[in-house]
């Protein structure tokens, strides 16, 4: 539980630092902007877990405040500790609100896939939950500007469903498994080490790196 509590806000230190250090290795004032070259970040949560919820609106949302995005490839999935029973019933950690809004983020990263777009979705929700109001989520819809027909029609024809299988599955497949959410991938490499860095720190880390790179200070 200690554990979780300190990865809302430190479990992009390792993301930061890899991308700062392999940027500054190549080049800063490069303006490629393929794919290939993006640093792929997944994050496995669940939309009731509190540990998630601040780190999306506390931390995760700073890729898109900042110039990260450029550079990041960035996946949600929203599915993290639920459990699946022989009868095919799925046990969510926090409840059936939590999996029926699982089901809602699902269908909104599906319905709507630009990253930019869904996360606005997915924020709202997440800053409603740390405010004990999670049961107004049906309000983002206006918040975010969306059309919340689509969207209602992913969760009652089966959809959402057949993606959080989808995500079950992916879930399941990680090696080595998560241990806890939100759990971070970078590169399909999970960030298992917590360390007490701000962002802000961060950013000023990723700064002085790239101009003791550019001067031959560092070796890396």
């Amino acid at each position: 539980m200690g554990s979780q509590k300190q990865v809302c806000g430190f479990i992009l230190t390792w993301f930061l630092i890899i991308w700062c250090v392999c940027e500054a290795k190549v080049s800063l004032s490069s303006t490629n902007d393929n794919e290939e070259d993006k640093v792929n970040l997944s994050l496995y949560y669940e939309s009731l877990c509190p540990y998630c919820a601040s780190f999306i609106v506390n931390e995760l949302v700073k890729v898109f405040k900042t110039d990260l995005i450029s550079i990041v490839n960035l996946r949600l999935v929203p599915w993290g500790n639920t459990q699946i029973s022989p009868n095919n019933t799925w046990i969510c950690q926090h409840g059936i609100d939590e999996c029926q809004l699982d089901v809602a983020e699902a269908c909104a990263i599906r319905l709507w896939p630009s990253v930019e777009t869904h996360f606005k979705f997915i924020y709202c929700i997440e800053r409603l939950h740390l405010m004990n109001r999670h049961t107004e989520w049906q309000s983002c819809f206006g918040a975010a500007g969306f059309n919340p027909t689509a969207l209602r029609n992913c969760y009652i024809n089966g959809l959402g469903y057949q993606i959080e299988i989808e995500y079950a599955d992916e879930t399941a497949r990680l090696n080595p498994p998560h241990r806890f959410v939100p759990w971070v991938l970078v590169n399909n490499q999970p960030l298992q080490e917590v360390r007490p860095y701000s962002i802000s720190l961060l950013f000023h880390t990723r700064d002085k790196l790239a101009e003791a790179v550019n001067h031959n200070h560092l070796l890396v």
